[in-house]
């Protein structure tokens, strides 16, 4: 979908903001560009909508040299979601998620149609939150309204600068939760851009580590975090590594679908419709895509070796202590190979 070709940028006083770029974005799946303040990744972005424009090299858009379309056409197809939200204080909510339609001539039917079907995805219902104003709401609420106007014209690609860097840490991770979600629904190709090592791991199918307008490494976040290119890669990354491996790998990864004999209390003793056991403690189970990490915490504050494995309000499985360790140990081992 995105294709950098060996892409520079460098400004007239000289400074190499990007230098020999070349990576490739798949359609549909979200690349992160992370690094510390000023590596590039803002710059190497904006290029992708001509916000800036290559020195050198090629950025291609679903194959086409960008430089071939019209800016002001190419960034109507595209959506941009910025920290500052950007949303314009005089107009409605309705009206800010309208814009791109109806500079794109939308009738008032099909606009309204979907102005309301995001505002609903975005858990902002629109017979409350259509005819308010940016000021009346949360910021957690307007940037909600401002993914929402970045979505509403449909772009095949989405670019997102620091979206949440500006928020709460509560607000943030539910909003982080959330989109994410919303990316399993629409399928977007985005590309995010974060200073956020944990952002970048949590919220990449692959991430791009950049230092000094280059490219130190493109990977998964995975194999990022097994296998770090550089000393830089691996500083930038933090000493606990490990565990952040446990973020990455997610249950459906290590769950058995079998319970083991020595966990079938804790299954047996659970309720999807009341977390609380019979001996009154409480046992909050997981989910095939929560984390390793969210299902050893789970474990040790339940005092548990095993939690159940729920989907749709049903067991389909369990989690246990032992497989999450051993699992990091074995790939542990295999690293150290």
């Amino acid at each position: 979908m995105i294709q950098f070709d060996n892409v520079h940028k460098q400004y007239s006083d000289g400074t190499q903001a990007v230098n020999g770029l070349s990576f490739e974005v798949e359609e549909g799946t979200t690349t992160v560009l992370v690094g510390p303040s000023g590596c590039g990744k803002t710059t190497t972005m904006q290029l992708v909508n001509r916000l800036e424009e290559p020195t050198e090299g090629t950025v291609y858009y679903d194959g086409t040299d960008i430089q071939e379309l019209p800016a002001t056409e190419l960034r109507r197809q595209i959506g941009y979601v910025i920290q500052d939200i950007g949303l314009f204080d005089h107009m409605t909510i309705a009206e800010n998620v309208a814009t791109v339609p109806e500079l794109k001539g939308w009738d008032d039917d099909r606009t309204d149609e979907r102005v309301d079907e995001l505002l609903d995805l975005m858990g902002l219902p629109p017979e409350e939150y259509r005819e308010s104003y940016p000021g009346e709401l949360s910021g957690g609420q307007q940037q909600r309204v401002g993914v929402a106007r970045a979505l509403a014209a449909g772009p095949d690609v989405m670019l997102m600068d620091e979206p949440f860097g500006a928020l709460d840490p509560i607000t943030r991770e539910n909003l982080q939760d959330e989109f994410l979600d919303i990316q399993e629904e629409i399928e977007t190709t985005i590309i995010f851009v974060t200073h956020d090592i944990n952002e970048a791991l949590k919220m990449g199918d692959k991430i791009a580590m950049m230092n000094d307008g280059e490219l130190v490494q493109y990977d998964t976040p995975a194999a990022m975090l097994e296998a770090p290119a550089t000393k830089f890669v691996e500083d930038f990354i933090g000493p606990d590594r490990t565990l952040k491996q446990l973020r990455v790998l997610q249950v459906s990864e290590i769950m058995r679908t079998e319970v083991p004999d020595e966990h079938r209390d804790v299954v047996d003793a659970f309720d999807p419709a009341d977390t609380v056991m019979a001996d009154g403690g409480e046992l909050i189970p997981v989910t095939p895509t929560d984390s390793a990490q969210v299902a050893l915490s789970r474990c040790i504050q339940a005092g548990v070796r095993a939690l159940p494995v729920v989907e749709d309000a049903t067991v389909i499985g369990v989690v246990t202590e032992e497989d999450i360790r051993g699992y990091h140990a074995d790939e542990i081992e295999a690293t150290s190979e």
